[in-house]
């Protein structure tokens, strides 16, 4: 394997040259820099990219920790935040904790060994002081930790909002909202606030299904249903806490011969590619997932360079009318 000093030698210069180079240290000519890029091109010398970040005490690498990748939201979240980083010179390190406590730990235990300079978490199965003791720059998705610790949300409760005043505007008179657990202490439980609240005040019946603290687990949603079909028969009116969701509702009204739209409206949460795919396509409260990763990286970059952020960034959503409504 070549050396900085092999890289050196064939440049003409010194091996602290070549450094101040790689690290864009300094005053440097263009052909100078040029000189050592061509003689690291020919040498197909590679630097150390652990040795560089520890002379440099940046590594530009931000850590994300996601339930489950393969969760439509969050393949497309993942998508943006990388995209993002890449463009501001970072790239990114991508963990899958499954929703478990101690494959969490190992990787945020990981991540500070591998000496990342911000992490993004979108998986919350710790203790709140678990993460303040990261003492690294940090953002969250949905979750509140501290006043200290910046998130990114949608506006969850204005999304129940718009996804249950549509739903009455169509004439439904019988609401169920399905998702996650109330105990998770979630920013995303807004969004049956929202509809609850929605519901209420315009005197319109209502009842709520939630997961156990598993909030992806996609049998519960079969049994989520198959419990609401059978309980409350009547149900014309689906507010769903995920598109992923939604489509499953879709699948259960199909499976129990109701019709959708005619006699069950569905509407979903994140404005995924899902929405689409599915037929007839889904009425959904649109995430603007593209701003939340672009976001997350910049609140990241800032902590990393000492710059006050502030702690609470809640960005507007969109209805996107589909067929299912």
């Amino acid at each position: 394997m070549p050396t900085i000093k092999d890289v050196a030698l064939k440049a003409g210069v010194s091996a602290t040259t070549v450094s101040r180079v790689l690290n864009n240290r300094g005053y440097l000519s263009e052909a100078l820099k040029q000189r050592v890029y061509t003689a690291m091109e020919e040498l197909n010398y590679r630097p150390n990219e652990l040795a560089r970040s520890l002379s440099r005490s940046r590594s530009n690498i931000i850590g994300l920790i996601i339930p489950l990748v393969s969760l439509p939201f969050f393949s497309e979240l993942t998508g943006h935040i990388e995209e993002h980083a890449y463009l501001n010179g970072y790239k990114l390190l991508l963990c899958n904790s499954q929703q478990d406590k101690n494959k969490e730990l190992e990787y945020i235990d990981m991540l500070r060994s591998s000496r990342v300079d911000g992490i993004i978490m979108g998986s919350h199965t710790l203790e709140v002081e678990a993460y303040r003791q990261m003492n690294l720059p940090l953002v969250t998705f949905d979750r509140q930790i501290s006043p200290a610790i910046p998130y990114v949300c949608s506006d969850n409760y204005a999304g129940g909002q718009l996804a249950t005043t549509l739903l009455i505007e169509k004439g439904c008179r019988k609401l169920a909202h399905i998702g996650g657990h109330p105990e998770l202490n979630l920013l995303s439980h807004l969004r049956y606030e929202g509809f609850a609240d929605t519901a209420r005040r315009a005197g319109i019946w209502q009842t709520s299904l939630h997961t156990d603290n598993n909030s992806f687990d996609v049998q519960a949603y079969e049994r989520l249903l198959e419990q609401l079909f059978r309980e409350h028969p009547g149900i014309d009116g689906i507010f769903a806490g995920s598109d992923l969701i939604a489509a499953y509702a879709l699948k259960a009204c199909r499976e129990s011969g109701r019709r959708v739209p005619a006699d069950v409206r569905i509407i979903g949460y994140d404005g995924t590619a899902l929405c689409s795919l599915n037929h007839p396509s889904i009425t959904t409260i649109r995430q603007p997932m593209e701003e939340m990763g672009r976001l997350a990286v910049e609140l990241i970059l800032k902590q990393v360079e000492g710059v006050s952020v502030s702690p609470a960034n809640i960005l507007p959503v969109k209805l996107q009318e589909g067929s299912t409504t």
